[in-house]
């Protein structure tokens, strides 16, 4: 009986003692590959990633011409993100009123984005972004110990500068707001 416990003890401090080592590793890693973090004010990163359409994207064509609305977002057809995503297509006009480009930016495949986009009738580009990369450059947070990727949205103008940025997972429809508020403001 008491070896049983002993045991129990042993094995429960043994994975403690791997998740917080594990948890120092990850953050060692994560501070080590931070090339750059994104702030207000400072510039976008260039990347070029394939749309919905399997065509290739390249952020860098659209800086000088339009006002952009890039979010990230954790994954197609989720709850969450179909509200948000849908919230952006309704208020698609009011972006174009404003000169914004809204873009989407998740890991699944072009084929996912594809399927999504048909679904719900999106009118705007989505940028499929498997392995991360481009989340990684804009060093988006996760979420839930670093199980569910971030959803961030970054409002840039014209000339590339980022002038707002919002981070909340749960206030997903909120996002759309937020960047209507400050493209408002710039007009």
């Amino acid at each position: 009986m008491k070896i049983g416990k002993y045991l129990a003890l042993t094995g429960t401090i043994m994975m403690f003692l791997i998740l917080y080592f594990s948890f120092i590793v990850k953050s060692q890693i994560l501070k080590a590959t931070d090339m750059r973090k994104i702030e207000v004010g400072g510039t976008i990163p260039a990347f070029t990633l394939d749309d919905q359409n399997g065509n290739r994207f390249d952020i860098s064509s659209f800086i000088g011409k339009k006002n952009l609305v890039i979010y990230f977002y954790p994954k197609d057809d989720s709850p969450g993100c179909t509200k948000e995503a849908c919230y952006f297509r309704d208020q698609f006009e009011v972006f174009n009123s404003v000169d914004a480009m809204i873009i989407g930016i998740s890991g699944q495949s072009v084929k996912s984005h594809k399927k999504f986009a048909e679904k719900h009738r999106l009118s705007y580009t989505l940028l499929s972004d498997e392995g991360n990369k481009v989340r990684k450059l804009f060093n988006v947070p996760t979420n839930f110990f670093g199980i569910l990727p971030g959803r961030v949205t970054y409002i840039i103008d014209k000339n590339g500068k980022v002038l707002y940025i919002f981070n909340s997972q749960v206030q997903s429809t909120q996002h759309v707001d937020e960047a209507l508020r400050i493209l408002k403001q710039i007009r």
